[in-house]
């Protein structure tokens, strides 16, 4: 009897001196936990080798490090989205505010022919700041996940023969000419024509502003190419250069949002392409590929 006693002692003392232990390793959590709420990135620790602890306090510290990684990103989100409002800031300012020069030049010019010069500048500042805002109501649009686009099967040849004739004054007023070269004349692919259209008018813009001389169209298989020359080729990194508001050119020319090429790849894949980009011996060749054309290699 006596032995039993004292073994129930035993057991006792053991389990309230866990308990106590227990006790303070949570209190030493909350006493952690609270230094983390002041800003502490420390790691918590338990000296209890109790396996329920331990697992609980690894658990937490999973917890804590996912939450110090979301937190690290956000701020970046937030720092990069500042960058980009600045951008764009400026680069909405810089047409409207030409706009607006040449229109007072042309309100206190008392020279006809100055007047018209003038206007027409104006106008093509304003149209320079169209074509950004429709650019970025595009873009608004492509980050929702609702956006979708209609395929059906249209000829690209008359289609891009439109892009090219409206684009035909930047051509003149750069001294260029395009080249298109197409194996099949009848080349189609399964797509949304406005969108093709809208990825066209990009890659011949991007390669008026961006590029030094004319652009060549090439239909090869089911791939078209859009190839120019670039001049600074050490300032383009084509790792990014599909990314929303990448700007390879520092001088940050006219007519350029950084969201061109973003909207060039986006429709290009909502109409099940694909599409890459090279640089060989001072030409940017972007090619674009529609796997649902395949039956055009027949023709």
């Amino acid at each position: 009897m006596f032995v039993c006693l004292v073994a129930v002692c035993v057991v006792c003392l053991w389990t309230g001196f866990i308990n106590v232990r227990m006790r303070l390793e949570i209190r030493s959590l909350c006493l952690q936990l609270a230094e983390l709420e002041q800003g502490s990135h420390m790691e918590l620790t338990v000296l209890s080798r109790q396996k329920a602890l331990l697992t609980l306090c690894r658990a937490m510290n999973r917890v804590l490090a996912f939450r110090d990684r979301t937190h690290v990103q956000y701020e970046a989100s937030q720092k990069q989205m500042q960058r980009n409002i600045t951008s764009l800031a400026h680069d909405i300012r810089t047409p409207l505010t030409g706009a607006c020069g040449y229109l007072q030049l042309a309100q206190e010019c008392p020279e006809p022919e100055k007047q018209d010069h003038y206007l027409q500048c104006a106008g093509s500042r304003l149209k320079e700041l169209e074509e950004m805002l429709e650019e970025m109501f595009l873009y608004t649009k492509l980050t929702s996940e609702e956006f979708t686009l209609s395929r059906k099967r249209l000829q690209v040849s008359p289609l891009l023969g439109d892009c090219l004739l409206g684009m035909y004054g930047a051509f003149q007023e750069k001294g260029v000419s395009p080249q298109v070269d197409f194996e099949v004349e009848g080349f189609t692919i399964q797509g949304d024509a406005e969108a093709l259209r809208r990825v066209f008018l990009n890659l011949i813009q991007n390669a008026l502003v961006h590029g030094t001389g004319g652009i060549a169209i090439t239909q090869r298989g089911d791939c078209l190419i859009f190839e120019n020359p670039v001049e600074n080729t050490e300032g383009l990194n084509l790792d990014l250069i599909f990314e929303r508001f990448y700007k390879g050119d520092t001088a940050r020319r006219k007519g350029s949002s950084g969201l061109g090429l973003y909207i060039v790849r986006e429709l290009t894949h909502r109409m099940g392409g694909d599409v890459h980009v090279e640089l060989e011996a001072g030409n940017l060749r972007i090619t674009l590929c529609f796997p649902a054309a395949k039956h055009n290699s027949h023709q």
